[in-house]
């Protein structure tokens, strides 16, 4: 089990709160060609984050930064169907399989495999949730099929598989060095 002070939850999680505000969709405050972080940063919340008011919190920035990019800031609102509330369960996944790892979590490499297959599993679930209730259930497409949705599917989950890994692999690399650095300086006390 982690164990992290609240001082550094706080710190996590406003950096959290500023990634996906950074990174989520085409609004002002989107840097060119960097991938949304908002599944990443769902993850890694319930890795780091244990009040469960951090889920509504985060759910609310992501309603909210959708609200202002397509009310100001010219973004399309073709997503935007009453199925855009399967975001909230799409979401969760990421956030209860942040919280399975954490429970699981030891300062050993091999808890690197523990944490790949949460990562996997929840990404896999939140893109079946995601993108299957928008396909079937927003009215957007004629006729849907389960042979279309498969394609769909491999099209574009590896973009947003890749998305989540990278996000997920800068975590690790700063947890490994904080980790590190604070052993060295305070030779055995508490870890981030």
């Amino acid at each position: 089990m982690m164990n992290i002070s609240q001082r550094s939850q706080l710190m996590i999680g406003t950096f959290l709160i500023l990634l996906m505000a950074i990174t989520r969709g085409h609004h002002f405050a989107s840097i060119e060609h960097l991938p949304s972080a908002s599944w990443a940063v769902f993850f890694l919340a319930g890795i780091y984050l244990k009040p469960l008011w951090a889920f509504p919190l985060l759910i609310l920035e992501a309603f909210c930064l959708d609200l202002a990019a397509i009310t100001f800031g010219g973004v399309s609102s073709f997503c935007v169907t009453p199925t855009y509330i399967m975001l909230v369960p799409a979401y969760a996944s990421m956030w209860w399989a942040g919280r399975w790892y954490a429970k699981h979590h030891q300062e050993r490499w091999s808890s690197l495999l523990t944490l790949f297959s949460s990562l996997m599993v929840g990404t896999a679930v939140c893109q079946l949730i995601s993108s299957g209730s928008f396909y079937f259930y927003s009215g957007r497409y004629s006729d849907p099929t389960m042979a279309e949705m498969v394609n769909r599917l491999i099209k574009y989950s590896p973009s947003q598989f890749e998305a989540v890994f990278f996000y997920v692999g800068c975590a690790i690399a700063a947890h490994l060095f904080l980790s590190w650095f604070n052993r060295t300086r305070h030779s055995g006390t508490e870890t981030l």
